[in-house]
């Protein structure tokens, strides 16, 4: 490993930077040769979107081998390599996972182990060496549109052991992990993608409840923490990512934390009208300058922070030394080949068993009269086309098209609510008028079941429905699982990891 003292400044400050890499844009000559250009420049290292298996193992072994630095390798996989790259596993969101994982029991603490491990496993085959996970917010807004089911639980408790049975396994397997979003982006109804979140709380409101499970990876060994982009009034007038009292004060001297700081990515619009923000976060104890719209600019920028006295090259020095330590971490544990059928059935052993059963009054599950039910879509359209219940219920509709034509209200109702959560959204649920219309239906059908594919906070809205099932993600495994289980095939044991309760009047 290089030393220190052997880098240039300019190395130095494009080492600072974890850039964004498309893998499907690999094949492209140009674009090779930009991704070339910044490993010349000494850039730390990528964080990867897209692309195919094979063709981005390939790519990223030869980076590699290009850069003088082991370059930091990063990917948001929090429901493993398929949610970012083809041919690799999808599983469950974190908090199905908390919903099947029964932590007193042996076998259920043996499926995590398994879960995190094939995620590692397709992480180190591919080259990723700085999964962007655990998140260790706590979910306790059910409007969040940003967190929700990326979270394990609205339980400070709960978090912390699973995020630190994730931190865990990365650590051992020679994985830079990142608990994310510090101090804590649970309790906002704001999408930092768009804007900037407000947390209205003291610091030792904050201690008591959202910075506990981020106490306990740092304890568990926690080689990397996010900063959020949230502004926290009571604690700064800068945004967490830009706050010296945050990152250096709170993180690194009262809580101890003397690891790698990431910023989240200064893409984001959360930091829209402010100046000179690269320089501002290295300032106030960053390390890591993620996904900057453009790293050359950056740089520039940095440059004249520097001329201008803003930050010194103690500050760069700093960070530099914290990112080469946390470099010597990363362990090559390249497998030469990963058994995704055997991933495969893990993800869908963890899908069985998060389906949770809400409420069931009349205990109408298993569901009688498949001739006399009438299923209806809602929320999220594009998942309508490929709904696995077309192929078992004749009486499939939108909730759409049961408004524009005048039908009897069926007997016995089942109403699918397909809600995700993605950034630039700045939404997890169902609009006002889909949720009033859903009501009318509860109201007039002899025999209602609503079952969200998705964020689980939509069902408060549906008490008065005969039965509520929550399987937190819009998936076909989910919904080929969902229909298993209202049908009597499969057994529904998932337990609900967060409230449904207990909000404002207009919540319920």
């Amino acid at each position: 490993m290089i030393k220190i003292s052997e880098m240039s400044l300019m190395e130095k400050l494009y080492q600072l930077i974890i850039h964004r890499l498309d893998g499907d844009k690999i094949n492209s000559d140009s674009y090779r040769k930009y991704i070339y250009s910044l490993i010349q420049k000494g850039v730390g290292g990528f964080i990867l979107f897209n692309g195919e298996s094979e063709e981005i193992k390939e790519f990223i072994d030869e980076i590699q081998k290009r850069s003088e630095i082991i370059l930091f390798i990063a990917s948001d996989i929090e429901r493993g390599v398929g949610q970012q790259v083809l041919g690799c596993t999808h599983f469950p969101p974190q908090m199905a996972i908390a919903a099947a994982i029964k932590r007193n029991f042996q076998e259920d603490v043996s499926l995590i182990c398994q879960t995190v491990k094939a995620i590692t496993d397709e992480a180190s085959y591919i080259g990723i060496n700085m999964p962007l996970i655990p998140v260790l917010d706590i979910n306790l807004n059910p409007d969040n549109p940003i967190i929700c089911t990326r979270a394990f639980s609205d339980n400070p408790e709960v978090v912390s052991w699973f995020g630190n049975e994730y931190i865990k396994i990365l650590e051992e397997n020679g994985m830079i992990s990142c608990a994310k979003h510090f101090p804590g982006h649970g309790d906002t109804s704001e999408d930092s993608h768009l804007s900037l979140p407000v947390i209205k709380k003291s610091k030792n409101e904050l201690m008591s409840m959202e910075l506990k499970p981020f106490k306990k990876a740092i304890e568990q060994g926690v080689s990397s923490l996010m900063i959020g982009h949230l502004l926290l009034p009571e604690i700064d007038n800068m945004p967490a990512s830009l706050s010296y009292n945050v990152i250096t004060n709170l993180l690194r001297k009262e809580m101890g934390f003397d690891g790698l700081v990431l910023s989240d990515a200064l893409s984001m619009k959360a930091l829209n009208g402010i100046q000179s923000i690269s320089a501002l976060c290295i300032k106030a104890g960053t390390d890591i300058l993620l996904h900057p719209n453009n790293p050359d600019i950056t740089v520039k920028e940095l440059v004249s922070a520097l001329e201008l006295n803003i930050i010194t090259e103690e500050h760069i020095d700093k960070a530099i030394n914290r990112i080469l330590k946390t470099k010597q971490k990363i362990k090559s544990n390249l497998k030469d080949e990963i058994n995704y059928k055997i991933h495969e059935d893990i993800s869908c052993r963890i899908t069985k068993k998060s389906i949770t059963l809400v409420r069931n009054t009349q205990s109408i599950i298993p569901i009688k009269g498949l001739d006399s039910t009438t299923v209806v879509l809602a929320g999220d359209e594009q998942y309508f086309n490929d709904c696995f219940f077309k192929n078992t219920f004749s009486n499939v509709c939108t909730l759409k098209d049961i408004k524009d034509i005048t039908l009897q209200t069926p007997e016995q109702i089942i109403v699918n609510i397909f809600t995700s959560v993605s950034a630039w959204k700045g939404s997890s649920g169902i609009s006002d008028i889909e949720r009033d219309y859903i009501k009318k239906l509860i109201q007039k059908s002899s025999r209602s079941i609503v079952i969200s594919f998705g964020s689980p906070y939509v069902l408060r809205h549906f008490m008065e429905a005969n039965t509520l099932i929550a399987a937190y993600e819009p998936s076909l495994q989910a919904q080929t699982v969902v229909l298993k289980c209202i049908l009597g095939k499969t057994k529904i044991s998932g337990t609900l990891p967060v409230k449904l309760t207990n909000f404002t009047k207009n919540d319920t």
